[in-house]
This record gives structure tokens, sequence and C-alpha cells, in this order.
């Protein structure tokens, strides 16, 4: 694995910050968690640790507050949603929403849970996360596999909150519409293997892309190992090879549109001046 690329920030005079736009901290076993942040810390890998449910939340909590450069989303996965979608009144749920930065991992999975009889289920936990999005004005970190037209015309609805679309895999048309949606997107690891994924990561607009590496889940699904975050500088050197251009260049594009992202909302600002005055402290120290 090489060593993380390091750009100079003009606007900050500091080295640029890796991004991992989508991981699930909270799926990493005790032994490998401890590693796991303080690769985080090594490299500077600004981590948006992305829940499956409550209880995933909970721990993602716990895990930034041990590490300034981990912000943590709630979210009830499509998988999930049969467990919650009788439960949309809950307390628990309700303080979840009106508290976190932001929502993830929500959406629609139509690839991977072809059963429609969990279709509605899905369907009425991802409104009530768009709903509190709209409402509250939060960012989305969107699941859309296999109901990416369906996702598209939800977004329409819910009033088009800012998202990040976690690992598209979709067809041409939806990311087009996704693009007019003012989606941005992660590119991860399968970028490795897939020649459908290059292919999209050779056209997302420079003020669209992000990085993410999906951990510890991710590259386990594709070659049976856990990944850990360093992996999120494979994804950047292939980006650059695909895009024509050099890892420092990636670091830098995704960097500034990650901050300009959390710079525009209100709940998620506080949090990128937070982490650039960290950064800083740390330079000047």
């Amino acid at each position: 694995m090489s060593g993380p690329p390091r750009l100079t920030s003009p606007s900050a005079a500091r080295p640029a910050m890796l991004v991992d736009a989508h991981a699930h901290l909270d799926r990493y076993p005790d032994e490998l968690l401890a590693p796991a942040l303080a690769e985080i810390r090594r490299a500077s890998i600004l981590t948006i640790a992305t829940a499956m449910d409550l209880s995933s939340y909970e721990r993602a909590k716990a895990i930034a507050a041990r590490c300034p450069l981990v912000v943590p989303a709630f979210g009830i996965h499509p998988w999930n949603a049969p467990v919650y979608s009788d439960e949309l009144r809950d307390q628990s749920l309700r303080r979840a929403l009106d508290e976190a930065l932001l929502f993830g991992e929500i959406g629609l999975d139509r690839r991977f849970v072809p059963n429609a009889r969990t279709h509605p289920a899905q369907r009425a936990v991802f409104e009530l996360f768009l709903a509190a999005a709209r409402d509250q004005g939060k960012l989305v970190n969107l699941h859309t596999s296999g109901a990416e037209e369906e996702v598209c015309q939800l977004l329409e609805r819910f009033g088009r909150p800012a998202a990040i679309v976690h690992w598209y895999s979709g067809p041409a048309d939806a990311f087009a519409r996704l693009l007019e949606l003012g989606a941005l997107f992660t590119v991860g690891v399968e970028v490795h293997f897939s020649p459908h994924i290059q292919a999209l990561a050779r056209i997302i607009p420079d003020d669209r892309l992000l990085t993410e590496t999906d951990n510890p889940e991710g590259m386990e699904w594709l070659t049976g190992t856990p990944g850990m975050p360093l992996l999120v500088t494979d994804v950047v050197g292939k980006l650059a090879e695909l895009r024509g251009t050099n890892p420092e260049g990636i670091v830098q594009t995704v960097e500034q549109n990650l901050f300009r992202l959390m710079r525009a909302n209100r709940w998620l600002a506080p949090v990128a001046e937070r982490i650039l005055g960290e950064a800083a402290r740390e330079r000047a120290a």
C-alpha cells in the first residue's frame, strides 16, 4: 500500500486532508478499531462514520468522541428498515433524528433486497429521513442500489436535500439526473475491479467527486479481507490514473468538495471550522 499523498492547501497553507466520505467504523471489532483510528489520525483522513441503525449510531458517536477527524451520521440502512418501519414515532428514533449532524446511510435497495415485501418499509423509513433532512436542513448520505430512479424521484419530492451518493454503480440516465439534483458521488474500493465504476469515475465532474472506503466490509466483500482506512490512498491513486492527473490533485479536489459541502450546511459548518482550526493549531505547534 502506498503512503498517503499530501499536498499543501493554498487556502490554509497546510497539507490537504484525505477524505473517507462513507465508512462504518462501528463495524470494526475492538482489536481493529484502535489501529483504524490510529491510521485516521496519522494520515489525517476526514471520515464520515455512517450508521446502519440506532445502536450503530450510538457506537459511531462514541468513536467520534475518541477521534476529532470522525464525523458521526445517523441512518437506518434499507436492509434494516423492516425492523423500524412500525416504530417511526419511537422517541429514541426521534431524538436521534433531531440531534444528528447529518443522515446516513439511508436510501433504497432493490438490487440486494429484491423481495418486494420489504419495499414499503424501506420507503417509509427513507421518507422519514428525507422529511427530516428537508425540515432541518441536513445532508444525506445515500444508498441507491437498484433503486436509482426511485431515489431521484423522492429527492425531488422532498426538496432536493444536499446529498452524497455512496458507491454509485447504477445506470447513466440516473447518474445524469442525480447530477442535476446537485449530488456528489463517492468512488470507493470497487474502482479497482469494476469497468463500469471505472467508467463513471472518469466522468464525475471535478466539483462532485468524493472518495470513500465503506470500511471495513467494502473490501471484505470484494476480497475477503477487512479494509483499513489507508485504503483510501489506493482509491486516490486509481482515480488519478483514470482521470489523467496526479494523486495530490485528487486529494485537494476531494477535500475542497467536502469542506464546501460542510461549510454550506449550518449543522456541519461548525464541525468544518473545528477540524480546520485543530489542523492549524497542530501546524503551529
